[in-house]
C-alpha cells in the first residue's frame, strides 16, 4: 500500500491533477506490484473554499475520468483522498474509490464540516457512512479528516463489517498530537486498521504537517511520515483484524441496549 503525502497547491486543480499524476507514476515505477494508493484529502483544489464554487469539478468527471485511466493502467486500486466537487449546485468534499479495472466502486462525501476552517459556510454535508470493497476480499470504511473526531462513525463502519478505515486528510499544526492520538484511537477501540494520508506544505497562514500513517487493529503504528512531501509504502494483514477482534471480544460484549442515544 502506498500513502502519496504531498503538498497541494491552493486553488490550481490542474497543477495539482499533474503532480498526483507524477506521484502515482513513480509510486507504481518504483514498486509496480503496489496495490492500493491513498492520497490526501481535497487534493484537487485545497481549501480555496470563497472560489470554491468556480473551482469545484463538475461532478468530479474530469479527475473521475484520469483516475479512472490510471487504476486500470496500472491495475491498482485507488482511494483518491477527496476532491471538491460540485453536484445540483452543491459543493461536496467527496472521496471517490476504483478498483484495478478502473471501476468506481465507492463516493464518500464528508459528512462532518471542519467550522474552524469555514467548511460549513461553502460544503454541503454528506448523509451516508460508506463501506466497500476491493476484488470481494474485505470490507473497508471511508472517512474524511474531521471525521475521526467522531467515534460514532468509525464504530457504525465497523459494525457494518469494516476492517479498514481510510482516512484522507488536510490536517493542520499546531494538532499534531490530536491527530496521532485520535487515529490510535479509532483503531484500537474498532480493532481495525487505520490508513491515513495527509497534505503537507502550507496554504495561506495554515501549515499541514504530515504524519502520514498506517496503524494496526493493536494501536501499533505501523507505518509514520515525517513533514515533508514523500511517497509511503506499508502493508497490512487483514487477518489480524480478525485475530484481535477474537482474542478481546469488544463487538460481542457492547451493550447496546444500555447506551444512550
Amino acid at each position: 500500500m502506498v500513502l502519496l503525502q504531498s503538498d497541494i497547491q491552493i486553488g490550481k486543480p490542474d497543477v495539482n491533477r499533474k503532480h498526483m499524476q507524477e506521484l502515482i507514476q513513480q509510486a507504481m515505477e518504483k514498486n509496480p506490484n503496489t496495490d492500493i494508493i491513498v492520497m490526501p484529502e481535497m487534493w484537487n483544489t485545497g481549501y480555496a473554499l470563497t472560489e470554491v464554487h468556480e473551482l469545484a469539478d463538475p461532478h468530479g468527471k474530469k479527475e473521475r475520468e484520469w483516475l479512472q485511466e490510471y487504476a486500470a493502467r496500472y491495475k491498482v486500486n485507488i482511494v483518491a483522498g477527496s476532491i471538491s466537487e460540485i453536484v445540483d449546485e452543491k459543493i461536496y468534499n467527496s472521496m471517490y474509490v476504483f478498483n484495478k479495472e478502473g471501476k468506481e466502486v465507492a463516493r464518500y462525501a464528508k459528512m462532518h464540516l471542519f467550522r474552524l476552517m469555514d467548511e460549513e459556510k461553502y460544503l454541503a454535508s454528506g448523509e451516508e457512512p460508506i463501506t466497500f470493497s476491493f476484488d470481494g476480499n474485505w470490507t473497508a470504511g471511508a472517512s474524511i479528516c474531521y471525521d475521526i473526531r467522531f467515534p460514532e462513525l468509525g464504530r457504525t463502519l465497523a459494525l457494518a463489517g469494516a476492517k479498514v478505515l481510510f482516512v484522507p486528510a488536510e490536517w493542520p499544526h499546531p494538532r499534531l498530537h490530536h491527530w496521532r492520538t485520535l487515529l490510535m484511537a479509532r483503531a484500537i477501540e474498532n480493532q481495525m486498521y487505520v490508513v491515513s494520508c495527509n497534505r503537507v506544505g502550507v496554504s495561506k497562514d495554515t501549515a499541514f504537517f504530515g504524519h502520514s500513517m498506517i496503524i494496526d487493529p493493536w494501536g501499533e503504528i505501523v507505518i509514520e511520515g515525517g513533514d515533508q512531501e514523500e511517497i509511503l509504502t506499508g502493508s497490512i494483514d487483514p487477518a489480524l483484524v480478525d485475530e484481535v477482534r477474537g482474542r478481546i471480544p469488544v463487538f460481542e460484549d457492547r451493550r447496546p441496549n444500555l447506551y444512550f442515544s
